[in-house]
């Protein structure tokens, strides 16, 4: 049996957000009903032992957040939950104490991907305050995210558009040192225990409408990873957001047979040859990065 690093789960496709930086679903709006995600779990039993509650949509607004995380545990899964942080002042006790959560990343960059957001204050102070409510819990990782860079703001410390983001950060945990001074932004450390920053490149998201970066490179999609979407749609990665690749689905079919179509055979195979056989991997900025 194959077996995935992680399975990204989208449990709601609906975001309470609109970043600039993330494309919209045209998908009809849903919430992954409990019935479905035991299914769901008992499908992807032996094929990951992490489960990452992300593709579109902020996991956050689900109401059952708290019931999902229990079902996981109940399972044998881990689970990572990616949020733009908005929401962990009024549901964050719902993720507190829960033996199967791994990992929390959040999203800093959604502030500013977000025009009508009008207080960073408030919304870092929020964050701030959830992180200080998990220090009795020493299994949860928090990984702080700021993955809009660009050449400029890297290395012209004049418009590093994230500057009050990251002199927030250096003075709510006393850190000796000026974060951007760091020569390679892109490395991730540690804050303190259990706390992490993350900085990245913007990156350009698969879509059919994108130049083509070409038929050679290669991708984890399939190897490491594979997607669920909330109507069951499995998909090769978790940037396909829109399902342009659908495998099958797994409310219609095992996803033993579903990775083992014709069409996810000759993708994994593809990337094994360093060949591009999908025309939305072509037209992904993401999938790039692995072309060296």
């Amino acid at each position: 049996m194959k077996k995935f690093k992680k399975v990204y789960i989208e449990i709601t496709n609906v975001c309470n957000l609109q970043c600039e930086f993330c494309p919209t679903t045209n998908r009809h709006n849903r919430f992954i009903e409990i019935d479905e995600f035991y299914h769901i779990l008992d499908e992807v039993k032996g094929f990951t032992d992490y489960l990452y509650f992300h593709v579109k949509g902020e996991p956050l607004l689900h109401p059952d957040i708290d019931k999902l995380l229990d079902i996981s545990y109940d399972k044998g899964f881990k689970v990572n939950i990616t949020t733009n942080g908005t929401l962990l002042s009024k549901v964050g006790d719902k993720l507190l104490n829960k033996p199967s959560l791994r990992q929390i990343n959040i999203s800093l960059h959604s502030f500013d991907g977000n025009n009508g957001m009008e207080n960073k204050d408030d919304y870092l102070d929020n964050i701030f305050s959830f992180i200080k409510s998990t220090k009795n819990n020493k299994d949860i990782i928090i990984a702080l995210r700021l993955w809009n860079l660009t050449e400029d703001n890297v290395f012209n410390k004049e418009i590093n558009k994230n500057k009050e983001i990251l002199d927030r950060i250096q003075l709510e945990f006393n850190l000796p040192f000026k974060i951007e001074d760091i020569i390679n932004p892109q490395k991730g450390f540690k804050i303190k225990d259990r706390i992490y920053l993350n900085q990245d490149f913007e990156f350009i998201w698969p879509d059919l409408n994108n130049e083509d970066f070409g038929s050679e490179g290669y991708c984890y999609g399939l190897r490491n990873q594979i997607g669920i979407l909330v109507d069951g749609t499995v998909i090769p990665c978790c940037l396909d957001g829109e399902g342009k690749i659908p495998l099958g689905n797994i409310y219609n079919e095992s996803l033993n047979q579903i990775l083992s179509s014709t069409r996810a055979r000759n993708i994994y195979e593809g990337f094994s040859k360093r060949v591009i056989v999908e025309e939305m991997c072509r037209k992904c900025g993401y999938r790039i990065r692995f072309n060296l």
